[in-house]
């Protein structure tokens, strides 16, 4: 596996149809659905909840059971207000950033279908170049082509429509992937080709393997924190994205040295079990992987935090795919990275024996 290419034609046309799909915080179960049909030829059964988090089940009868995670959602918008002329303001739907709105196309998910619109902004002829102001929550809005609100309720526009961003999938220079949501369907993405990989390699593993799809990440780790008290597993390996600290305005000092094509991210962290860790550090090494290291302080903010403290405590490690542009509609990975972190949790599930405690004091 060391040289190989993991991912393939028919492997990079399913990333790329998952990822241009919308898949907004709290309307996940489209791309649940495609995630689920690409993964079904290598996995046992699936195991679904209420809210729409998919996983993926190898060995479902196996006691000792074994997790690797990604989140499906995507920053968003809410309508949340319609003017008397027809405009539309917002509220975030996960952490969407209000710099990036102006003059960006946008898609109103209504029960009709999509509404298309743009987040207008003023002219630069008209505004006042001694005090510039910058784009704020309470002052952009989306225009849909509509003359009044009336006009807007016709078009089946209402408050509480979900917005997402049209930005598609492509490849910069050969090897770099761009799109919006990489944050995180990337993680979906990767925990999939980890299992194809299982299924293509004809490797039995000694546990269950629950490859899991949580919802509603991007708001506070909610869909993990619904599986995993369905699940109930004994270790979890979950994989993010972390920043690119390396491009302008970014202080490594207060966030670090990390960077895309260096290899994954290993975090060091109160939520992160010490002995998984090293146990991952040690394949990386064994399998010359390269990855790099970070710190988070009280929590990661991802899937982890989540994991780690359910059903009395799971041993959880993270694995962080290098982003640059985090929460804006050009998100930047570097190929190699992308597998590099397949490999890395591949080579690692090798390397997990059945029942397994992970206790510091065993």
């Amino acid at each position: 596996m060391a040289n190989t290419k993991i991912i393939t034609k028919k492997s990079l046309q399913f990333f790329e149809k998952y990822l241009n799909n919308a898949s907004p915080t709290g309307y996940e179960w489209e791309g649940q659905k495609i995630w689920m049909e690409y993964l079904k030829p290598y996995v046992d059964t699936f195991i679904t909840d209420t809210y729409g988090s998919a996983v993926g089940v190898i060995n479902p009868e196996a006691q000792y059971k074994v997790v690797i995670e990604g989140h499906s959602d995507e920053i968003s918008w809410y309508v949340n207000y319609i003017t008397d002329n027809g405009l539309l303001y917002v509220i975030r739907n996960g952490g969407s950033d209000h710099q990036i709105a102006p003059s960006k196309w946008v898609n109103i998910h209504t029960k009709a279908g999509v509404v298309t619109g743009v987040f207008g902004w003023p002219a630069i002829h008209t505004r006042d170049k001694s005090k510039e102001t910058p784009p704020k929550l309470d002052n952009i809005f989306i225009d849909i082509g509509a003359k009044d609100k009336e006009e807007v309720e016709k078009m089946g526009v209402h408050v509480g429509c979900v917005i997402t961003y049209p930005d598609e999938f492509h490849i910069l220079n050969k090897d770099k992937f761009v799109c919006r949501a990489i944050d995180n369907r990337a993680g979906g993405f990767m925990v999939a080709e980890v299992a194809r990989l299982l299924h293509e390699n004809k490797k039995k593993l000694p546990f269950g393997l629950y490859i899991t799809n949580a919802v509603q990440e991007e708001i506070g780790l909610r869909g993990a924190e619904m599986i995993t008290q369905t699940i109930k597993p004994n270790v979890a390996i979950i994989t993010d994205v972390c920043h690119d600290t390396t491009t302008p305005m970014i202080d490594q000092k207060t966030q670090g040295h990390t960077e895309i094509g260096q290899g994954p991210v290993i975090s060091y962290a109160p939520a992160v079990q010490n002995k998984l860790r090293e146990r991952i550090i040690e394949t990386a090494e064994a399998k010359k992987i390269p990855f790099q290291r970070m710190a988070a302080s009280r929590s990661t903010g991802t899937d982890t935090d989540a994991f780690a403290y359910s059903n009395g405590g799971v041993a959880s490690a993270l694995i962080s795919l290098p982003l640059r542009y985090m929460h804006t509609t050009v998100e930047t990975v570097h190929r190699n990275d992308v597998e590099n972190v397949i490999r890395l949790i591949y080579e690692t599930l090798l390397n997990i024996k059945e029942g397994e405690s992970f206790s510091y004091f065993d």
